[in-house]
């Protein structure tokens, strides 16, 4: 068996492979043009978000068997292409959904206490407590667009802290822990975004949510919200929220995800109102093992025959 991963993997899912098959492990090897070659015989392709795994490429690997996707997001995946040539794809199913659930609050208490942007005052001799007074996120409304594992885990923690909850999700069937256990109250995607001091988006990158948060939508939000995308670059209008952010109709933003990243000649990039990290909500030490781990068990599974939970359904 030979497997070759083009994107950065940690080292524990590396060593489950090799104990089965050779593997090519090249972090960079998703742009450089040598690809469609690195894997002409391959059995295995590994992937994070950044390689496109269309049909032309897939024709460089006629063997091909199992793509593993170190994460869940598939809109770098030809779908279609790979049901066309029973391909199994696999993907790392909730690995990382506690890290994203930890991203989002640690934005939320950046955005209500400042300790970074007080820390650097305190540093230049200054001991201004009236402008890092803060607010409580206690009361405050936490608006989910997207109510899935991440959104859940969010809604659970959201209680313990005192929020009020509510989302948006048109493909949550009834009786979900979400709203059944953990307090989440439905609503439309208009009273989410209007009613809500914190909006944070879990949702899939497809033809439907393209833009999902346009300057229409950003109309609705209170001047004093906060908007954060862990989800999926795209599906906020980045020009539409500049203008929100710049005019005063949007208190902040925070993007872990972009139209294109890293933003180099990005108008965000000016602003002093929104948090940009380098797509790193799921990104800690413990969900990236597990993520490896994972990916490489299950693709082994599917080599053997044996059922995988994390199969993807095409």
């Amino acid at each position: 068996m030979k497997t070759v991963i083009t994107e950065l993997n940690w080292a524990k899912g590396n060593e489950i492979l090799t104990k089965v098959g050779e593997i090519i492990y090249d972090p960079d090897l998703w742009k450089k043009q040598d690809l469609p070659k690195v894997i002409q015989d391959a059995d295995v392709l590994i992937v994070r978000n950044q390689t496109k795994v269309t049909r032309l490429l897939l024709q460089s690997a006629p063997g091909l068997k199992v793509i593993g996707r170190l994460g869940v997001g598939l809109d770098n995946i030809d779908l279609q292409a790979v049901k066309d040539r029973n391909i199994a794809l696999v993907c790392a199913k909730n690995a990382n959904s506690i890290s994203v659930a930890e991203y989002v609050f640690a934005v939320m208490f950046t955005f209500a206490r400042h300790p970074a942007e007080a820390t650097v005052s305190v540093k230049q001799g200054y001991w201004d407590r009236k402008r890092y007074t803060g607010a409580e996120i206690y009361g405050k409304t936490l608006g989910l667009i997207g109510i899935g594992e991440i959104g859940t885990r969010i809604a659970i923690r959201a209680n313990a802290f005192g929020m009020n909850i509510i989302g948006y999700d048109p493909f949550l069937p009834p009786y979900e822990l979400a709203t059944s256990d953990f307090g989440v109250k439905l609503a439309s995607l208009e009273e989410v975004i209007s009613c809500s001091d914190f909006i944070s988006l879990h949702v899939p990158l497809n033809k439907s949510t393209r833009y999902l948060i346009n300057k229409q939508v950003l109309k609705l939000a209170k001047p004093t919200a906060i908007i954060i995308n862990s989800a999926r670059g795209g599906v906020i209008d980045e020009k539409a929220l500049y203008e929100a952010l710049v005019s005063g109709k949007l208190a902040g933003a925070a993007l872990d995800v972009l139209e294109r990243e890293p933003p180099l000649d990005s108008s965000l990039l000016e602003l002093n109102n929104i948090i940009l990290t380098p797509h790193i909500a799921g990104l800690t030490e413990e969900s990236q093992i597990k993520t490896s781990v994972m990916v490489a068990r299950e693709v082994i599974k599917v080599l053997n025959g044996e059922p995988s939970s994390c199969l993807v359904n095409m």
